[in-house]
This record gives structure tokens, sequence and C-alpha cells, in this order.
């Protein structure tokens, strides 16, 4: 048995296929005791009923695992018409039953009134605080919390597949979505009741699910063999815009300095890449336009 001296330094990015059945930290877990990482953290639950693309963040590359998750994500989700459940997915108890609209002219009128800039109320069985505990442990013990509408965008909900009271859809959203909301929400428009049988996480800040790897790939795999699939650090923060600096700059941002730097169209106070003459990432860095200078935010540490 290893013991916690003989955990690697390893920073990268490792794009998960989360199995059904499992919380989202025991595949962080299990990811991170394959890889024999010091550090992990993941960006974004997934409920245990869920499956899909969660990007675990090992070493250095939590300090960016942020950027994802404030990023748009997309679904497979499937749902049955018709009831309701404590949960709203198919963990829960049935409390409530109705008649299901047979048309697909119905659904897609639902779907597309759904569609956009909306608000939605977070459910109780969320991991969301109230007083400093999760919202679902008050919803098992049957004390129901009030909860703040949050505005949130669906760009799209696409019906892949409606066979009562089967329902699937491909959605794209923002973040704070809670599908099994909008599931709950659709049918309300319906005026029937929904929940989720199934959810797939397919996309997230630019990755899909076609570049995720399974715990069982990962097990049958050398340990070169596995470090080899990890993305670096900067594949999160591609979205940015990028800048080189000396090392003398970067030796200054390092000490807590702030360099001078004044480029034509450099955005203002917008997070920038930073990368070394090399073209070695150093971390995220702030444009100050009125000192003409820039300023440490997250910065790569060298010595792990």
């Amino acid at each position: 048995m290893k013991n916690s001296s003989s955990k690697r330094k390893i920073s990268g990015v490792l794009l998960l296929d989360k199995p059904a059945g499992l919380s989202s930290n025991t595949a962080l877990q299990k990811a991170r005791r394959l890889f024999n990482a010091e550090k992990a953290g993941h960006t974004g639950v997934l409920d245990p009923l869920a499956t899909g693309l969660l990007p675990v963040c090992f070493g250095e590359a939590a300090k960016f695992a942020q950027y994802l998750l404030d990023a748009d994500k997309a679904y497979t989700a499937t749902l049955k018409l018709g009831e309701a459940t404590t949960t709203g997915d198919a963990e829960g108890e049935i409390i409530a039953t109705a008649p299901i609209p047979g048309r697909k002219a119905d659904f897609q009128s639902a779907c597309a009134a759904l569609t956009g800039a909306i608000r939605q109320v977070p459910p109780m069985f969320s991991a969301l605080k109230h007083e400093g505990r999760p919202l679902y442990e008050y919803a098992r013990k049957g004390i129901v919390i009030e909860r703040k509408p949050r505005d949130i965008i669906i760009y799209s909900i696409d019906i892949a597949e409606f066979s009562p009271p089967k329902a699937v859809i491909n959605v794209r959203c923002s973040k704070g979505t809670y599908i099994r909301t909008l599931s709950e929400d659709i049918a309300k428009q319906m005026g029937t009741f929904a929940h989720l049988t199934a959810l797939r996480r397919t996309e997230t800040a630019g990755f899909t699910i076609s570049q995720t790897h399974t715990l069982e790939a990962l097990e049958a795999l050398s340990e070169t063999e596995r470090d080899a699939l990890l993305l670096p650090c900067d594949a999160l923060v591609q979205h940015l815009l990028a800048i080189r600096l000396t090392d003398a700059d970067i030796k200054m941002l390092r000490f807590g300095r702030q360099p001078a730097f004044n480029t034509p169209n450099t955005p203002a106070e917008t997070p920038l890449r930073a990368y070394s003459t090399e073209n070695e990432f150093v971390g995220l860095v702030e444009y100050l336009p009125r000192n003409a200078c820039l300023k440490s935010m997250r910065l790569m540490n060298t010595g792990s």
C-alpha cells in the first residue's frame, strides 16, 4: 500500500466519463487513485444517476477549474412523462400521476416555451447550501426551504425521441441549469408530470463526450499511457486571449509586482493567458489600463 508521501505531483486535466451509480466525488477518488495523484478536484457535480463528461483537475489545473464551472453545458435527458417523484428523477418515490397528452406537437410547444432566457427555481434535492447545509439534507427530512428563482438561458431543446411515456431531449444551457427541474417544467406546460430516468452530460466549455475516458479503460492502461491522456492546464482557459511575457515580467509577477504592459487593443481588466517566450503557460493575469501594467491572478507553481 502506497503512503501519502509517494503520491505524484502531476498536473493536468482528465476528461472522465462518469458512470451511473457513482457520486462525482467517488468517481474523482477512483481516478485520483489510478493516477496516484497528490491533488485532484472535479468541475461541476453530476448526480449519481447521471453519466458523462466530468473534467477532473489534477494539481495546478485546479486553479483554473472555475472557468469550467461557469461554462455553458449540453445534456441528453430521458424523461418519463405522467409521473412526478420526490426527487425529480428515478431515484425518488412516485408522488403524483397524470394523463399524458399524446401529440408530439404539444411536447414541441412546451419545449419552445422554455427556450431562451428563463427563471428557474432550484430543486430541493440539490447541493445548494442553506445555512451551511446542502438543500438535499433538508429535503430528506421533509423540510422545504424557500428558494429564489435564478436567471438561466436554455439555448436549445432538440427532441430526439417522443414515444410516451418516454421522451428524450438534447439540451444546451447556461451554468446553473437543473435539467430535472426543466423536465418537470416542460411537463407542467403540457398539463402533466415528468421525472428524469437518465441524464448524460455531453459537452462543457468546448469539451465533448467523444474526448472522455471511462474508469475501466483507464485501469487497463500503464501509468505512462494514462499520463498521455491528460490535457495541459491551459486547456481550461483556451477561450481567453493569450499574451507573451519576458522572463523579467514573469519574475515581477511572481513577486507580486506589476510589470508595464501597453499593447494596442488589450482588453481592460479581462483575464489573459500568459506564456513565456518559450511558450510555457505561466497562468492568468489582468491588464490594468489606467497604469498600463499587468497584475497576477492565478499563476502556475513552477515548483510542483
